[in-house]
């Protein structure tokens, strides 16, 4: 999968202009458009702001998420959202999170895991269409699909709202999670659990 140059250059516009933006300190609230998992009626809502190529992300994602999973979001402890703050390498970045939000919409988080899983390899120099492959193979949509889709007024749109609203949040690094509301600065499952139950998840 690729995305065009125009396609590229009008995201990587909305991530420069993101940086230099001011922060606003007003998270955004959860809505339709954005990637959820677990129950909508959860006490808990965790927001994570990650991008494809940040090696602190795929670490959590890689070594944190399953558990955090089982113990929170599964249990109906937790409403987990992923929002994208694409970093550098753009081309990975960007690509991959227009890939993701591409897939079947339940399937978006099983291609986030695959992504995050197979980032190492390109960053120590793999091609990104085998980054791609089983990405594609898991999000429930064909190549072509995800190409058009991914090249679509719609889902840049998306991408640079979710970087938008980073940058309302003062957000600026990634991995960056919000429990309820409040900056969470301990991302280890530690940390996470602490802030759950001090934000009323209990048990």
């Amino acid at each position: 999968m690729t995305l065009n140059r125009r396609t590229l250059g009008a995201m990587a516009a909305a991530l420069i202009w993101s940086a230099a933006a001011p922060a606003l300190a007003q998270l955004p609230a959860v809505t339709a458009q954005d990637r959820v998992l677990g129950r909508a009626d959860a006490p808990v809502t965790v927001i994570e702001y990650a991008s494809f190529s940040c090696n602190h992300c795929a670490a959590w994602h890689n070594d944190v998420y399953p558990a955090f999973k089982a113990r929170f979001v599964d249990t109906g402890q937790v409403r987990y959202v992923f929002r994208n703050l694409p970093t550098q390498p753009e081309q990975m970045s960007l690509s991959g999170a227009a890939l993701a939000r591409c897939a079947v919409p339940e399937k978006f988080f099983d291609v986030a895991s695959v992504l995050m899983h197979n980032q190492r390899a390109v960053l120590e120099g793999g091609l990104l269409q085998d980054w791609y492959a089983p990405a594609i193979a898991a999000s429930g949509r064909t190549r072509d699909q995800i190409q058009t889709c991914a090249a679509s007024a719609e889902t840049q749109a998306a991408i640079n709202a979710d970087i938008q609203g980073a940058v309302a949040a003062g957000v600026n690094s990634t991995p960056s999670f919000f429990v309820n509301g409040k900056p969470a600065t301990d991302r280890s499952l530690a940390g996470l659990e602490a802030a759950i139950r001090a934000a009323g998840a209990g048990g």
